[in-house]
This record gives C-alpha cells, structure tokens and sequence, in this order.
C-alpha cells in the first residue's frame, strides 16, 4: 500500500464520519448512517476503491 492509497483511505473515513455527523439518520431506520462505525468504515471502503 502506498502513501497515497493510505491517505485516501484515511480521507473516505473521515468523510464516511462527517457524513453521519452532518447528515445522519434521527429515525435509526437508515442502515448505513445511523451508526458511526459504519458510515466511517463504508466511507474507508470508497476511499480505497478511489485510491486504485
């Protein structure tokens, strides 16, 4: 893994994050941003399909 493939990774993560900080889910229904782990590992995954 390479530096650059790392950051974008890190960066999905965090945008995975501040997407259910932001965004969110008040109900619990939405199975991907109502829970913080999550959204930031579904983010990390983006991030790393970006990064090839």
């Amino acid at each position: 893994m390479t530096l650059q493939s790392i950051f974008t990774v890190l960066l999905g993560a965090g945008a995975g994050y501040a997407y259910h900080r932001l965004v969110g889910c008040s109900s619990g229904a939405c199975p991907i941003t109502a829970n913080p782990y999550i959204s930031t590992l579904y983010g990390a995954v983006i991030g790393g399909l970006l990064a090839r």
